[in-house]
Parts: C-alpha cells; sequence; structure tokens
C-alpha cells in the first residue's frame, strides 16, 4: 500500500523527509509490493492547506504552528507526526482521542527511543549506587532556536522516571541549581545536527551514553517509519509505542 504524505515545514528536517521519502522510493520501485510514499505537498507556516485527503502529515514546522495543525488533524481525521518541539499543549490525549492518531516525538531516531530507555534503567541504578549524580548535555547547531532540546528533556524525564531522587529537570544554571532535578546542559555553535548525553558521575569513576546524529536523514527515515506504522491506529502514540511494536508488542499513552 502506497501511503500518500503532508509535510509542514520547509526547514532542514522537512527537506531531510522529502529527501529521504524520494530515496526510499527509488528502491522500493525495484522490488515489487514494497509501499511508497507520494509526497502531496510541502507548505511552510502561514500557506494554505491544499484539499484532498492524504495518509499521514508530519509536522516539522515551527512551535506556535503546532496548535492549528493538530485542529487540522482532527478536523479532517488524518493522522498526524508531531516532530516540532518547543510547544505545549496539555491537552492533547483528550482532544485527540479516537478521533484520529497522533504520534508525538521530539526525536524520531530509534536510537534515542532505546537510549530513553536505558536513561530509566541508569537512574534506577544511581538511586542503588547511593553516590553520585545524573546529568544531561546536549549540543546543536547554532541556528536551533529552543534549548534544552526536547530530546533532552525526554532523557532528563526518562531518568526522572526511574528514580526516586529526581522530580523534574532544571536548565537554569547554578544559580537555580537544585540536587533534586535533572541538570541540562546546552550547547549551540556550528553546524552540529544533535549530540546527546546521559552522565553518570560518582566520586570513584563516571559513565556516559552518548547518542551523535550523523545527518538529519536518520530522522527523517524513523519519521517515515513511523508514518507507516500509524497508518490505520486511533489515540495519541509516541515512539516509545511503534519500537515496542516492532519488538513485539504494542501499547499506546493515551
Amino acid at each position: 500500500m502506497n501511503i500518500s504524505i503532508g509535510i509542514f515545514g520547509a526547514g532542514k528536517l522537512a527537506n531531510a523527509i522529502a529527501e529521504e521519502a524520494r530515496a526510499v522510493n527509488a528502491k522500493a520501485a525495484a522490488t515489487p509490493g514494497v509501499p511508497q510514499f507520494l509526497l502531496a505537498w510541502m507548505v511552510d507556516k502561514g500557506d494554505p492547506i491544499p484539499a484532498g485527503a492524504i495518509d499521514v502529515a508530519i509536522d516539522a514546522s515551527v512551535p506556535d504552528a503546532v496548535e492549528s495543525h493538530l485542529a487540522w488533524a482532527i478536523e479532517t481525521s488524518t493522522a498526524l507526526l508531531i516532530a516540532a518541539t518547543g510547544w505545549d499543549i496539555p491537552d492533547i490525549g483528550a482532544r485527540v482521542g479516537t478521533r484520529t492518531a497522533v504520534l508525538v516525538s521530539p526525536n524520531f531516531s530509534f536510537t534515542v527511543t532505546f537510549m530513553r530507555r536505558i536513561a530509566a534503567q541508569l537512574a534506577r541504578f544511581a538511586d542503588w549506587y547511593g553516590e553520585g549524580d545524573l546529568a544531561v548535555f546536549e549540543q546543536h547547531h547554532s541556528t536551533k532556536k529552543d534549548a534544552p532540546s526536547g530530546t533532552a528533556k525526554a532523557l532528563a524525564q526518562a531518568i526522572e522516571s526511574g528514580s526516586k531522587r529526581y522530580t523534574g529537570w532544571n536548565a537554569s544554571g547554578w544559580d537555580a541549581w537544585d540536587p533534586g532535578k535533572v541538570p541540562i546542559a546546552s550547547l549551540r555553535a556550528g553546524s552540529e545536527a544533535g549530540v546527546h548525553e546521559v552522565v553518570f558521575d560518582a566520586p570513584h569513576e563516571q559513565f556516559s551514553i552518548v547518542h551523535r546524529a550523523r545527518d538529519r536523514r536518520v530522522f527523517a527515515s524513523g519519521a517515515l517509519k513511523a508514518a507507516q506504522w500509524i497508518v490505520g491506529r486511533k489515540g495519541l502514540f509516541g515512539m516509545d509505542d511503534v519500537l515496542e511494536s516492532m519488538l513485539g508488542g504494542q501499547s499506546a499513552i493515551s
């Protein structure tokens, strides 16, 4: 089954998704029965959304556009992947319900999804260990507008989920340092696609987990796999659900 997609956005990630779709289609053309991604449209902020049904829309736009894109997806019963970060819709689960399918993720790398699981386990270990601190470091290119990144926040939340010590995260610097919150340090410089590190620092040893995105196409590839996965589903999901399904299980977060 071919999958028709629309893309909200005209930035680096939006263009990477379009490029990856073309690459996937070129390979699929030589293999009968392998689905292709039909790019119906790409629209920038403020542009009208073309008429006509599509299977999945991918939001790689800006934070203040997510609200209207979500409303459109619910109204048209179109599946929506939200890759944009920096937005906040507290009642998104209730709004989506079973009206459509929405998948929210600040990072569409399956390895980062797995890294979140490791971070939660590391937090449990740190509780048992009894000494040391956990922290998150992230670096992105100089034009990234939000800090901390959505991925850094997700890693901190994963630590919080596995820890009895940490409640929330803090990125405000030393003046607001709180030993009960996961510290996040952010760097914006150069052209880095994305580096995320979870650090366990104890008096006599240090352990860290690092993920470095070598190319934005890793996010684009994950987004297209998630787009294929979400067709026919209803509810609010995350990349953990996609990974669980691929590993043999499935669970919605709504």
